[in-house]
């Protein structure tokens, strides 16, 4: 059987994009692009796990605005997040009544909702559907290495989880000349990675994987592209991605990026390595990419998701860290 990139013939559209962002993200270089932001993180909420839904609730309440469409107009949601059982996405989108498919690709979420959701509406079973994804700093940190309370030294090579839910809709009736195109999902590549504190380089391997196999199986040159633009490996993560894609001819200098490298001022943000998180990638596509394409400054990029498919168990367990990276292209219809 062949894998090759699934190619929409549908023109399916990105019609509206929303987020919701963290003190930490509102205060980052792309603080003009965000629609909305808590002072403290926590968004009026008790806790950080329902500031986490609260955020969910509120991207996607501001997606359907911009899109003149009710909850009723979405066929289907495709949402996920890092919290156990996804809990943050269900409680953010409980009130909605839309039918939802939950997803766990770590931090490859939201790419994968894209694809999901292209492939639904490519199937002809939906023509509206919703695709969200969101993180938390807080509660990913309780969650996957220490409370906060701990006061726990981080290395150089960590990253700072993104407090943020970015939230997208795709239809195909819609003049938007915002296209999704393809949708090239990912193969579990183990580099065999220990360390919860060096995901970067636990996802590299995986996302030279996908972007190896893509330009294999479709000839294209890494010119085509505007941007090719990675999730979140951070700076150690993208440059071992670089190393790796170099060395099979694939060079991503000129056109490559991350958005764990564009959510932070390093230099003034104590964020290490850069930004991670389901949120990362969702915040940063919906927000200063999609001005972008909207600007006519891009038209035509490719996104991947990098995730890192650990939990807290398999962390204790000294278990490896494997890896799986979700390509979805975006392009601009002239």
């Amino acid at each position: 059987m062949e894998r090759k990139p699934i190619q929409f013939q549908k023109k399916i559209k990105i019609i509206s994009t929303a987020t919701a962002v963290g003190k930490m993200e509102s205060e980052g270089p792309l603080k003009e692009y965000f629609d909305l932001s808590s002072p403290d993180s926590k968004f009026g909420m008790e806790t950080w796990e329902k500031a986490e839904a609260e955020m969910v609730r509120q991207s996607s309440e501001m997606v359907l605005k911009k899109s003149n469409l009710r909850a009723e107009n979405i066929d289907l949601t495709f949402s996920g997040d890092l919290t156990n059982q996804c809990a943050a996405s269900a409680f953010g989108l409980k009130n909605k009544r839309i039918p939802h498919i939950g997803l766990y690709g770590a931090c490859s979420t939201f790419a994968l909702s894209l694809g999901m959701g292209g492939i639904a509406i490519e199937s002809g079973l939906a023509s509206n559907v919703l695709c969200e994804a969101s993180s938390h700093f807080c509660s990913a940190e309780r969650q996957y290495r220490f409370p906060l309370e701990y006061g726990c030294q981080r290395p150089p090579s960590a990253q700072n989880t993104v407090t943020g839910s970015g939230s997208a809709i795709l239809s195909e009736n819609n003049e938007s000349n915002i296209r999704l195109s393809e949708f090239f999902p990912g193969i579990i590549r183990d580099p065999g990675i220990c360390d919860a504190n060096n995901m970067g380089a636990a996802m590299a391997a995986s996302c030279a994987d996908t972007l190896i196999r893509y330009f294999e199986e479709t000839s294209y040159d890494v010119s085509k592209f505007d941007l090719i633009l990675t999730g979140d490996l951070g700076f150690e993560g993208f440059n071992i991605l670089m190393e790796l894609c170099g060395k099979k001819g694939l060079n991503l200098k000129d056109n490559g990026n991350d958005c764990g490298k564009l959510v932070y001022d390093v230099a003034k943000q104590e964020v290490n390595s850069g930004g991670s998180g389901c949120g990362c990638s969702a915040i940063v596509f919906c927000s200063y990419i999609m001005d972008k394409f909207r600007k006519k400054e891009l038209s035509d990029i490719l996104l991947i998701g990098t995730g890192a498919l650990l939990n807290s168990t398999t962390v204790l367990q000294k278990e490896s860290i494997p890896g799986v990276s979700h390509l979805v292209r975006i392009s601009a219809e002239v």
